[in-house]
């Protein structure tokens, strides 16, 4: 199985990835609790892509691919936004008070709780970042 939804930088698209997700982990009949988790973490990672990619009124495409083979998903998410890799950050102090901890970076911290293995690549003007999921 492999299915794409390419859509626009606006926040209102975050409906549509969530419509996709939802097709998705019923056409793989998953379990709804996995399922929960895989569309969290792509709410997480679409929506860091929506709101700081791009400059404030810029209008850009956004894809995300999702594969089904052996066992495993994968999904990629890829657009034309300014170079960021979200792994290479330092994970989230979630043992600091969040009223003294630095903002940012629980979302990746969860996507990298949520997947097998998550990695990041710059290719000409495009980030890629690639998330993968064994069932």
């Amino acid at each position: 199985m492999k299915r794409e939804l390419t859509f626009k930088n606006k926040d209102q698209e975050l409906n549509r990835v969530s419509e996709f997700m939802e097709g998705v982990c019923d056409e793989l009949q998953l379990d709804m609790h996995v399922a929960m988790k895989l569309q969290l973490a792509m709410e997480e990672m679409v929506a860091n892509v929506i709101f700081y990619a791009y400059p404030k009124g810029t209008e850009a495409e956004i894809t995300l691919t999702v594969e089904s083979e052996n066992n495993e998903l994968t999904f990629v998410l890829s657009d034309t936004g300014k170079p960021f890799d979200p792994t290479a950050k330092e994970d989230a102090d979630i043992e600091t008070n969040p009223m003294d901890r630095e903002q940012g970076g629980m979302g990746i911290l969860i996507v990298k709780n949520i997947m097998n293995e998550v990695s990041y690549q710059r290719f000409g003007e495009e980030n890629r970042l690639t998330m993968k999921k064994k069932l």
